[in-house]
């Protein structure tokens, strides 16, 4: 029988998520009302900016959906990790100590939670040593995460990237290709070979790669499908890359 994963993640109050940031708990997501009230959570908001926290700041509708009815949120609620995060260069280091060649699949703006599980079991199974995403604007790696991963989220090591186009140029100075997966591409995934480091960026599900990652590639590539059909789900085209770049 397949172990679950119980792990307590939502904390809210400001007490709470004070308590926890000063202790070094690592955060997923911090929701802080956009309005700030009171000393109290001024100097919360305070704190979570000198630690650059994952912080967006919502309405209070938005606090009130993510707890309970009677919850005194205090406006703040926050989402520790379940996952520890490991740096890129921590991950492509241990990756050549071991003699291996870093393949690294980049995630640049994915949202639907189903689509980052299911990415990142495949990332698993064609031998990809991480997932990258940004630190804001992604899915939410939560409990529905790891299990739309069918617990693939639990063994692969995954890297928030507080400046995604920083962490792209880090991972072309160790010597990492970047490959970009994009409609606007000219040349067919089916032509690629690859033989050496190269990190794989897939884009947001309606938008695509942004700007600033499609000129940090070093080569980008489309997926050949029926004309009768607009566009693939992303994570079926990003399972279809990766096995083409791991053959």
């Amino acid at each position: 029988m397949e172990k679950k994963h119980v792990v307590k993640q939502l904390i809210y109050g400001i007490h709470a998520v004070q308590e926890a940031i000063e202790s070094g708990k690592e955060f997923e997501r911090i929701y802080i009302l956009k309005t700030e009230k009171g000393a109290a959570l001024m100097e919360l908001n305070g704190l979570i900016k000198e630690k650059r926290l994952p912080v967006h700041h919502v309405p209070i509708h938005k606090l009130n959906r993510l707890t309970r009815r009677d919850a005194n949120h205090q406006g703040v609620v926050a989402f520790l990790s379940i996952i520890p995060n490991v740096t890129v260069d921590e991950i492509i280091t241990r990756t050549f100590e071991s003699g291996e060649s870093p393949k690294i699949l980049v995630l640049d703006g994915v949202t639907d939670v189903r689509n980052f599980g299911a990415l990142s079991r495949s990332a698993l199974a064609f031998g990809f040593h991480a997932v990258v995403v940004p630190n804001k604007g992604s899915a939410l790696i939560h409990e529905d995460a790891v299990k739309a991963s069918a617990g693939a989220l639990m063994k692969i090591p995954v890297s928030k990237s507080i400046n995604l186009s920083r962490t792209i140029l880090e991972m072309k100075q160790f010597g990492l290709k970047i490959i970009g997966i994009t409609e606007k591409a000219n040349e067919s995934i089916s032509k690629l070979k690859i033989d050496e480091p190269f990190a794989l960026i897939l884009g947001n599900e309606e938008t695509g790669l942004h700007p600033n990652s499609l000129e940090a590639c070093d080569a980008t590539y489309k997926i050949d499908i029926s004309p009768q059909i607009d566009s693939l789900n992303v994570s079926v085209a990003g399972a279809i890359a990766m096995f083409v770049t791991s053959n």
